[in-house]
């Protein structure tokens, strides 16, 4: 991880970190203290979480703000006590901050009805209506950032699973999360006009490149 990648926390109170190393691991209940071995806690507990989720989620289940809250509790609940809760701070990220912690409930609440409603289950038929859902949702989702940590691999997950759903296979993110950085968040900052066509390009070929 990068210092590109982390959060601006320099606005938290100090009780949000493990003391001595710099705002750099947040409190956690395993009382790891490093970068190098949080990233490895986190990851396994993915994994795990994942082949859970992949076992439970029915073809034609719509998806809901319990089920993503439900979704981080599985996965970051043996790290942090606040798994699954909504963030309680403000963040931001490269100069760009999402949404304001007070108006969280209130947009994953328009969230559901407007997204998660209308586009799961993912079950179209071709994959270019498939790429522009997987894009709307993502991109809504990363602008919300509901959640302390995990946003964006908990938004990936969620795209699998909606992409299972529509008989994809699992999806490869490795080139959004690699040599497309910066495509991928300059695609999330267009979701702010409600342009949803740079996502729905770096989905289609995650799809291509998945298949």
């Amino acid at each position: 991880m990068t210092p590109s990648d982390r959060y601006d926390t320099s606005h938290l109170p100090d009780d949000q970190s493990e003391p001595g190393f710099d705002g750099k691991v947040l409190k956690n209940l395993l009382g790891i203290t490093t970068r190098e071995a949080m990233e490895i806690a986190e990851t396994d507990a993915l994994w795990t979480a994942q082949e859970q989720l992949l076992a439970e989620i029915e073809q034609d289940q719509a998806f809901t703000t319990r089920d993503i809250c439900a979704m981080h509790r599985l996965w970051l609940g043996r790290i942090y006590s606040w798994a699954g809760e909504y963030r309680k701070v403000n963040l931001s990220k490269g100069g760009f901050s999402f949404a304001m912690a007070h108006t969280i409930p209130a947009l994953m609440a328009t969230f559901e009805s407007a997204q998660l409603k209308r586009l799961t289950p993912c079950r179209f038929s071709d994959r270019d209506s498939i790429a522009k859902a997987l894009a709307e949702v993502h991109v809504e989702l990363m602008l919300i950032h509901p959640f302390r940590e995990g946003n964006g691999r908990l938004g990936r997950l969620l795209a699998t699973l909606m992409g299972l759903q529509a008989g994809l296979p699992l999806l490869d993110f490795s080139e959004m999360a690699g040599l497309r950085k910066e495509e991928y968040f300059a695609a999330v900052r267009a979701g702010m006009d409600l342009d949803y066509q740079p996502m729905t390009r770096l989905f289609a070929d995650i799809i291509e490149l998945s298949s």
